[in-house]
């Protein structure tokens, strides 16, 4: 089996299919440079049925989802999550504990709390244990610094196929980075983890490796993409230019830190009644409403209210981040702004992760699995990635053994390209396209905006393409080819939905219509 992406998802479905099949594990930085890496707040289950229940997780999800969850997908991940939880805590996994408990945090949405963490730095101490593993697996084979850059398909046999259910997956060409080469992995069944799209807005809590990649090539290669319009903007980014983006975690919300604006009001309540627990779109939207009509560069969030040897005992990351700019976080007010965060579409794909390319699976946040609909609920997004993993995994294997193997794919062709040394061309076509989603197709829409950004994408489309076809292949050259075809499918399932719902806000369309598929 071959994984591309080495987030949690990837990680997981790695250990759970060495234990029958050899596996390898293609990532294009080194194997913990992911966007799990980087999530604080945690993951969310019921652990506790004396306060919580199944019921009341699966009903906060599906009214952040707007009306557009699969229902029974929420349901059975819901339900699996305290058994993906414990396999966690078995694999080593040091959650925070109060007593000989799990301490449970509560984000936004969330009607109770239920959200299991490590601190404020939940993936890192995730992606630590489970990388180790991998790492040191018999049956694990890892490749650090290859991208994989296009899906093996019929095309590649030279095969004209008439119908899209017809297409198969045979593996991928990845980009050998160091060596600079292009090399062929065959497999019997492909999983795509690539994780998110962050880069292709101006601000985003993503790493620089949030291309969209698996995206990009699933989309290439024909398969279905579903609900791309669905971009969630985390409300609370640190508002200093050299800190990045830096995400304050929802927790800090959800532990009692309020946001208030440069008169210091808390206006959240005069958005909605929940206050800073309501769901993240409505969040980041009165903050963009704020700052739009205040004229300010952001808004804060004041924490000052709360226990000081408390707070620092659970945000101590957040709490050195803000030091470094000469902020106390139990003192001063937390200048922040939203940024692109997470990606609520994806790959289109069935209960068991399987894409509409047959053998080709989707997990983690490159799939859209039904479960976030239109918004995701805080914290489901690492528990989704545990259960479609988990779900993908048996999936695969109860075929696998019967399955036939091409092997007649043929080589990379390299004829007819050159070192081109104008390498500026691409990180300006980075900065352009980054900055024209940004204005146009960002928290807030309109239809001239949307066409507006289209038009730029079209242009910044034809000059890369053409520049990919001439030149030799670079890391950074397939990020922005990649990143111009996520902004196109942003853009036309935006353009799609004739309503405001959840994530996608169109001023011209300010009331929630009848939910309508947006399938590209």
């Amino acid at each position: 089996m071959l994984i591309i992406g080495s987030g949690l998802a990837g990680l997981s479905f790695a250990l759970k299919a060495a234990q029958s099949a050899r596996v390898a594990v293609i990532t294009k930085n080194e194997l913990k440079e992911t966007n799990t890496w980087y999530a604080q707040g945690g993951i969310a289950g019921v652990m506790d049925l004396n306060h919580d229940s199944f019921e009341k997780h699966i009903q906060d999800t599906l009214v952040a989802g707007a009306g557009l969850c699969d229902t029974n997908a929420v349901s059975k991940m819901v339900y699996k999550a305290p058994k993906l939880i414990q396999e966690l805590v078995d694999y080593g996994v040091g959650f925070t504990r109060k007593g000989d408990q799990l301490d449970l945090g509560k984000e936004g949405g969330h009607s109770e709390n239920r959200i299991v963490h490590a601190a404020d730095a939940t993936g890192r101490e995730v992606e630590n244990v489970l990388a180790k593993r991998v790492k040191n697996h018999p049956n694990i084979d890892v490749f650090e610094y290859f991208f994989a850059m296009e899906l093996l398909t019929e095309h590649h046999l030279g095969k004209k196929v008439k119908y899209l259910p017809e297409i198969h997956c045979f593996g991928v060409y990845a980009l050998n980075c160091k060596e600079g080469i292009v090399e062929t992995f065959l497999a019997k069944k492909t999983v795509l983890a690539t994780g998110g799209i962050g880069e292709v807005y101006a601000h985003t809590t993503n790493p620089s490796i949030a291309t969209g990649d698996g995206i990009a090539m699933a989309y290439r290669a024909k398969a279905y993409i579903q609900h791309m319009e669905f971009v969630q903007f985390h409300p609370t980014t640190l508002q200093i230019p050299e800190a990045d983006s830096y995400l304050i975690t929802e927790a800090l919300r959800g532990f009692g830190a309020i946001l208030r604006n440069s008169s210091g009001h808390a206006f959240m309540k005069d958005y909605d009644k929940r206050g800073e627990l309501a769901p993240r779109d409505i969040v980041a939207r009165a903050i963009d409403d704020q700052l739009k009509k205040r004229g300010d560069k952001a808004v804060f969030l004041d924490a000052s209210s709360l226990e000081s040897s408390v707070l620092l005992e659970h945000f101590p990351n957040i709490a050195k981040e803000c030091a470094k700019y000469g902020l106390d976080i139990t003192k001063d007010y937390i200048p922040v702004v939203p940024a692109a965060h997470y990606l609520c579409g994806g790959i289109r794909v069935d209960e068991f992760g399987q894409s509409s390319i047959k053998h080709l699976y989707g997990i983690g946040e490159t799939a859209c699995t039904g479960v976030h609909g239109a918004n995701r609920l805080a914290s489901n997004s690492l528990l989704e990635a545990l259960h479609y993993a988990d779900t993908a995994v048996s999936h695969a294997l109860k075929q696998f053994d019967n399955l036939d193997f091409e092997t007649r794919i043929p080589d990379w062709n390299v004829e007819g390209t050159f070192n081109n040394k104008e390498w500026i061309l691409v990180s300006h076509n980075r900065e352009e396209l980054q900055q024209v989603m940004w204005d146009y197709v960002g928290i807030v829409r309109s239809d001239m905006r949307l066409e507006r950004a289209l038009r730029r994408q079209t242009l910044l489309y034809n000059e890369v393409e053409e520049f990919y076809h001439r030149t030799s292949l670079t890391p950074e050259l397939l990020e922005l080819r990649n990143l111009i075809s996520i902004a196109y499918l942003i853009i036309q399932a935006a353009m799609a939905r004739k309503e405001s719902c959840g994530l996608h806000y169109n001023v011209d369309y300010e009331t929630y219509g009848r939910p309508s598929l947006s399938d590209i």
